[in-house]
């Protein structure tokens, strides 16, 4: 069961009743990811920065806690012939509890997080908070055992933060090691790219998405195969994603913008601004992620169905979805308004669609 949160304890990507990725203990689908670690292990070859890369939602944070958590609970390293075949750790070990808790002395999470007495997530991780977890690195090291940061994720880095995370890349110290969660790697300081590994996790199968939804301990209360399975198709491979369509609102919002979206030939420009007003709210960040996703997945229906046309035609609708990922980007950076921006998409798709 995870532990109780107190109503100030936030953190991004906080899913109600779901266990934090620290406090995870079972990972599904990355079996490959979690034998690269090994194998490194084996070898006597652990690269001293990993780049987590992948879609939101898919077990990247998960993968890099299990990783800390059985190197922190291992600090005498066994043989390489005596490594076990998975990184699993006993929830009672006290290396898994101070984990969850992150008070254990050896482990730093680079975050965004609220804190004490503040109203809202800072939108960036601040250099001054990421000098402070660095700070592990400068403390005289112990007799055993690894050091380790982990950054979820790196694009919460701001320009100064990550130039301090590239310093101390640049010269680690010995036994040290970085699990740099990524969402977007292509978009990271390349002079931080080129020091790490980059571990690539793919999206769950829907299979899994659902194993993992339905194995979350209580109080989450486990979905009716129905819904589970619904959830788990609009997914993409996320259970983030798939969490979220269990909510009654969330998966009636997407209903609406998948009916609009089927009617682009004559948009519905009350119905559309009715939902803009909805995702202008403030509280309603959840279910704007939700609306992307779904254009995102109908644009990428779209271009499949589509695949046999020549690439000109195609274009505009390409550069509608381009142009939205950058609008999303600047409205969540700079706390923009949401309603041209939706307003804008559903014009601008059906031009592009129309071109098509």
């Amino acid at each position: 069961m995870p532990p109780e949160r107190a109503p100030d304890d936030v953190e991004p990507g906080d899913l109600a009743e779901v266990p934090r990725p620290r406090e995870a203990f079972r990972l599904v689908g990355h079996a490959a990811a979690e034998a690269a670690f090994l194998s490194a292990l084996g070898a006597g070859r652990l690269h001293h920065a990993w780049l987590i890369g992948g879609p939101q939602g898919i077990g990247k944070a998960t993968l890099a806690y299990r990783v800390a958590r059985w190197l922190l609970a291992n600090p005498d390293l066994p043989a390489p012939g005596a490594l076990p075949e998975r990184l699993d750790v006993d929830p009672g070990h006290p290396a898994a509890r101070k984990v969850a808790a992150l008070s254990h002395p050896n482990l730093v999470a680079l975050r965004r997080h609220r804190m004490p007495g503040a109203k809202t997530l800072p939108t960036r991780i601040p250099v001054d908070a990421a000098r402070r977890a660095l700070d592990l690195f400068g403390a005289t090291a112990g007799n055993a055992g690894y050091r380790i940061c982990i950054v979820d994720s790196a694009e919460d880095l701001n320009p100064n933060s990550a130039n301090a995370l590239l310093k101390m890349l640049e010269e680690p110290p010995p036994r040290s090691l970085f699990l740099i969660v990524s969402h977007a790697p292509g978009r990271l300081l390349p002079t931080i790219r080129s020091r790490c590994r980059a571990l690539t996790l793919r999206p769950l199968s829907e299979g899994e998405v659902a194993a993992v939804v339905s194995g979350f301990p209580a109080p989450f209360r486990a979905p009716d195969a129905e819904a589970l399975a619904r959830a788990a198709s609009l997914a993409e491979g996320s259970v983030a994603r798939a969490v979220a369509m269990l909510d009654p609102v969330t998966l009636r919002l997407v209903g609406e913008v998948e009916a609009l979206l089927a009617r682009l030939d004559a948009p519905d420009w009350r119905r559309i601004l009715a939902l803009a007003e909805t995702l202008s709210a403030r509280e309603a960040d959840a279910l704007f992620e939700a609306s992307l996703d779904t254009v995102f997945r109908f644009a990428s229906a779209e271009l499949d169905r589509r695949r046999a046309e020549p690439p000109a035609r195609l274009a505009a609708l390409v550069e509608v979805c381009d142009k939205l990922a950058r609008a999303a980007r600047e409205a969540a950076t700079y706390n923009l308004d949401r309603r041209p921006l939706v307003l804008s998409l559903f014009g601008d798709l059906a031009g592009a669609v129309r071109a098509a």
